[in-house]
């Protein structure tokens, strides 16, 4: 079923989104954890939990903790591995989401992990397209991340193209030097549009103990602070490749999509808010729908990549 065509709707990587409002990778683990709590067919879709070639069972407790300033988390990518998600979680996707668009994020341990998911899964149903997250780190080059090394990042992603005819995004960090650059490699390699940004790297310590609150120690940084980096990166992105990027970071209301498509966001995808407060994104499309109406836009993806920089 194709979503309907509304002033919210989004054509992106060949596929039909009802709106640009998603549930970043994590939110929703697989879907059904939140099917009591959020009506996913409102949203325009969303990404899962980290899906990697065997089971992982993350990092150590606590993974979660917030401070005055958003959250920082260190799950460690724990999933319960390819063969379960394919047996499992992707037929209740299948069953249950029809126009709320499914990408399933992949992640590895070196570069082939990333084929090898995508062929395992790839004769599935119940998802459109993947998340490549190459923010995670290299086991085989000394735990530098893949969207650090061209190398590394063409092989990931020509591998996983080889794989599948399903469109690829690429997920990359706020933390690379040339995240323009990253996204060309990206692009050149195979990819069909770019995700930005993934968590920064922080630390916060529990003084009564005088240890970090977090099991792993340090985590990624996420929550309203995020919003600003995600944005700008956004638009380098969108001055650098021609293919849509999917914005995260900090989003919590409309006005904060909406900063991100002006960007050059196509989608855009909530994290720590749905966390938080699970309605959170639901909200934002009909705050979208109504900010639509009174400005008489016909069209958001009009403003798609419309910011006007000082000259």
């Amino acid at each position: 079923m194709s979503p309907a065509a509304t002033p919210l709707a989004m054509r992106v990587a060949g596929l039909s989104f009802q709106n640009p409002v998603l549930l970043a990778a994590g939110t929703a683990a697989y879907g059904r954890e939140l099917d009591d709590v959020v009506c996913l067919e409102s949203l325009g879709g969303l990404v899962t939990k980290a899906v990697s070639l065997e089971p992982r069972q993350g990092a150590p407790a606590p993974r979660v903790a917030d401070f005055d300033g958003g959250m920082i988390n260190a799950v460690g990518l724990a999933n319960p591995g390819v063969d379960e998600v394919k047996a499992e979680h992707l037929p209740w996707l299948a069953r249950h989401v029809a126009n709320a668009r499914v990408l399933v994020n992949v992640v590895g341990r070196v570069v082939e992990d990333f084929g090898d998911v995508v062929a395992r899964l790839d004769d599935s149903a119940g998802f459109a397209a993947y998340e490549l997250n190459v923010s995670c780190p290299n086991t085989r080059a000394g735990g530098l991340e893949f969207g650090a090394d061209t190398a590394a990042l063409t092989t990931v992603v020509s591998r996983a193209r080889a794989a599948t005819a399903r469109p690829l995004f690429v997920k990359l960090s706020p933390t690379l030097a040339d995240i323009g650059g990253a996204a060309r490699a990206a692009v050149d390699a195979g990819a069909d549009g770019i995700t930005v940004i993934n968590t920064i790297p922080g630390l916060v310590i529990d003084l009564a103990t005088r240890k970090p609150a977090l099991g792993f120690g340090s985590g990624g940084v996420s929550g309203p602070g995020l919003r600003p980096v995600g944005v700008l990166a956004t638009w380098k992105v969108r001055r650098a490749v021609s293919v849509p990027v999917i914005g995260v970071g900090g989003v919590s209301s409309a006005e904060d999509a909406l900063q991100y498509i002006v960007a050059g966001a196509s989608l855009v995808a909530v994290g720590t808010a749905a966390l938080a407060n699970p309605r959170v994104p639901e909200r934002i499309v009909r705050d979208l729908g109504r900010w639509c109406d009174r400005h008489n836009v016909t069209a958001l993806a009009d403003l798609v990549g419309t910011l006007e920089w000082p000259a």
